[in-house]
């Protein structure tokens, strides 16, 4: 055998040493390739993506009449909203303004803006003051006043708990309450007269004796014996606009309830919080002259539908003690029907001493 020549040797790892070199090494913490199946990721489709991902969509063109339409049509829109604002606090300044005129005797006298409206002393029956008092008019949700001295007419267990049903809350417009919830009877009763809660009200009828059919003829019949001749009952909530009555009637009925201990006291509440097997409810009265302090209420009840206008019957007691019924029907607005109460009510704060002939210790209501 020939000996291998330590020159040929020395070439073999020259060459060895330069393939050395020129191999690249492994990155320090890269991760190696999978064996087994080769690998399916394109990194070129990734970045292509990812370029797409973050590439911004072209802006619209410029367009000077879009832009001139547009700060046209909020031109406008704030236009309208400075008229509907300028006319609201017009007509709370007209409403806050009391209005005056002569009479046949050459007496100063209120001149209100509502429909009808009426002054009665309850103490001997007489009508200190009205206009329009007799005629009919639709009463929308005074009518709660009639629903609620029919049903305490039993003299029912207020504590007793009652399920509200679908057809109560069915088309209520204004009501707190759902279907399948309990709560007792008191809490009803709080509901119809402050909140003027409409399903309560049909709930008061349902669950008296006879139902809801018969409990409006009771509620008919109760108008008859107290002499209320121009007002007709047709459902127990007021949303019907046949039920209809008079300024006159009306002052006739607030007095009778509000001397009911039970239902006097819970027109005069500005707010209440009714629990039911579900949750509490917090509720206010509709009534404002609750709120503002500045006139002594005994008893009222406020009503709308579009048909009866803003309407509030009140049992009002003057500085001087004295009680009177004030009734207004058809107001103009929600704030309107206040103010006019409140016209009436210094009006005869003012008056006292002419329109009244007995002392308030003296005085006994007529009903």
């Amino acid at each position: 055998m020939a000996l291998i020549r330590p020159l040929s040797v020395a070439r073999v790892f020259a060459v060895l040493l330069g393939l050395g070199v020129c191999l690249p090494m492994p990155v320090d913490g890269a991760q190696k390739r999978p064996t087994g199946k080769p690998s399916t990721s394109k990194p070129s489709s990734t970045v292509t993506r990812s370029t797409k991902s973050v590439r911004k969509a072209p802006k619209p063109a410029y367009s000077a009449s879009a832009s001139k339409a547009r700060k046209a049509r909020l031109a406008r829109a704030r236009a309208a909203a400075r008229i509907r604002e300028m006319r609201r606090m017009a007509a709370l300044k007209e409403a806050m303004t009391p209005r005056y005129k002569t009479d046949a005797n050459g007496e100063l006298v209120p001149d209100i803006r509502a429909a009808a409206a009426i002054v009665f002393n309850p103490a001997n029956g007489e009508v200190l003051w009205q206009e329009n008092a007799q005629d009919k008019r639709s009463i929308a949700s005074i009518t709660k006043v009639m629903t609620a001295v029919v049903f305490l007419e039993d003299s029912p267990d207020l504590s007793r708990e009652v399920t509200v049903e679908r057809s109560d809350v069915y088309a209520a417009s204004t009501t707190f309450l759902r279907a399948n919830e309990r709560l007792t009877l008191d809490n009803v009763l709080h509901l119809t007269l402050i909140a003027s809660d409409n399903a309560a009200a049909r709930v008061l009828a349902r669950v008296s004796h006879g139902g809801a059919a018969s409990f409006v003829e009771r509620m008919n019949e109760k108008a008859v014996e107290l002499g209320l001749e121009s007002t007709t009952f047709a459902d127990p909530s007021g949303l019907n606009p046949a039920n209809v009555s008079s300024a006159y009637d009306l002052s006739r009925l607030i007095t009778f309830a509000s001397a009911d201990e039970r239902i006097s006291p819970i027109m005069r509440m500005a707010q209440y919080s009714v629990a039911t097997n579900r949750r509490t409810i917090p509720i206010h009265s509709t009534n404002r002259l609750l709120l503002g302090g500045d006139v002594d209420v005994m008893g009222g009840k406020t009503g709308f539908i579009s048909k009866a206008g803003y309407c509030l019957a009140t049992m009002l007691r003057l500085p001087q003690g004295n009680q009177v019924a004030v009734v207004i029907l058809g107001a103009r607005s929600n704030t309107g029907r206040f103010w006019e109460t409140r016209h009436l009510f210094n009006w005869l704060s003012d008056k006292a001493g002419v329109l009244f002939g007995k002392t308030p210790e003296k005085q006994e209501l007529v009903h």
